[in-house]
């Protein structure tokens, strides 16, 4: 068996956004009991992570790190066409992934006791995102 759905996520701008209860309502729906769940962003400049879900210093933590990391206005980066975010918000999508692979157990995500699934904007502007998650199992 194999269900697909979308969700669409309206962002505030930089930062992240728990998606756990989201995709662990498409798991339940699909009817699979056990197999895979593959959750996919449609974008270039925001991601999908596994994270810690119980204290909100790991996100801000998270976000001190890849600021270090990938400042923006960095003179390095050439396409600037949306702002000084718009590259940097590009590496910090290519660093962090487009896409998770959870296991299905049971009719729910198999995530462990303080994961959560978020989707991290790397842009400050507001965008409307886009996440397919496709289950598929028995």
């Amino acid at each position: 068996m194999i269900a697909q759905s979308e969700l669409r996520v309206r962002t505030d701008g930089r930062g992240t956004y728990d998606l756990s209860r989201d995709v662990e309502n498409a798991v339940r729906d699909s009817g699979v009991t056990s197999g895979l769940c593959h959750v996919f962003v449609c974008h270039t400049s925001a991601s999908l992570m596994l994270c810690e879900n119980a204290d909100p210093s790991v996100m801000r933590d998270m976000e001190s790190f890849m600021s270090h990391q990938v400042p923006d206005g960095d003179p390095m980066f050439t396409h600037t066409a949306e702002g000084p975010d718009d590259m940097p918000a590009h590496v910090r999508s290519v660093l962090t992934g487009s896409d998770l692979n959870i296991p299905v157990r049971d009719g729910r995500c198999a995530l462990g006791t303080w994961q959560g699934v978020y989707l991290w904007e790397h842009r400050y502007a507001p965008h409307s995102r886009r996440i397919i998650v496709t289950v598929q199992g028995d």
